[in-house]
């Protein structure tokens, strides 16, 4: 599975491309950071957001896209153009029919490091670690990316598996609150049926 993580930002968009499997180590594929000038409307900087992930995308032909789940922050104004910046990637995904995931910070660090607390230090070392780098990954938006990366590849086939469990237990269920539905149905079609029935000699035994 070649995974597409995205560490969303306004002014610096973490990208990281890894390749692998649930239990063997992942291989880096690419990675960056697709910055915008603070001088130019959001719009515009949106879109050069976009046109990044789409080169990417179309340059590296990832089968999944992971994103950072976007959690509120004391600086507004931050969490905005977070939010806005993963909005765009989620968008770009899908327009392609990708699989997206959204994966929160702690699950991201649990999967890299084994503890959902763990610092951005940690995180990019461990990235580099698992990822057999000869240097470390830099900006941390980068490393991120990467961290999301290797989270998904690594959990993102058990995921898979409890959601296609889950939506065959919905269906089974459905089918089971249709055929209930039919029998009533069918019940009170019969019930029906006899009370006509009952009425139409009672009808014809009065005329007698």
């Amino acid at each position: 599975m070649r995974v597409l993580g995205v560490d969303p930002g306004l002014t610096r968009c973490g990208l990281g491309i890894v390749e692998g499997a649930p239990g063997r180590p992942p291989k880096l594929v690419a990675v960056g950071v697709i910055r915008t000038p603070t001088d130019l409307d959001v719009a515009q900087r949106l879109v050069l957001i976009e046109a990044g992930i789409e080169q990417w995308i179309a340059e590296h032909a990832p089968d999944a896209v992971a994103v950072e789940r976007v959690f509120a922050q004391h600086n507004v104004r931050t969490v905005m153009g977070t939010a806005q910046a993963s909005g765009v990637a989620m968008v770009v995904a899908a327009r392609r029919g990708l699989p997206v995931a959204l994966h929160t910070p702690s699950e991201v660090k649990a999967a890299v490091t084994g503890s959902g607390r763990a610092g951005k230090e940690q995180v990019t070392s461990m990235v580099t670690r698992i990822l057999q780098l000869p240097e470390r990954p830099t900006p941390a938006d980068a490393a991120d990316a990467l961290a999301l990366a290797i989270c998904h590849v690594w959990r993102g086939a058990g995921t898979s598996r409890r959601q296609e469990a889950a939506q065959s237990e919905l269906e089974a269920r459905a089918r089971a609150q249709s055929q209930v539905q039919v029998a009533k149905v069918q019940a009170a079609l019969a019930q029906a049926t006899q009370i006509r029935q009952a009425q139409l000699r009672a009808v014809r035994g009065g005329k007698r």
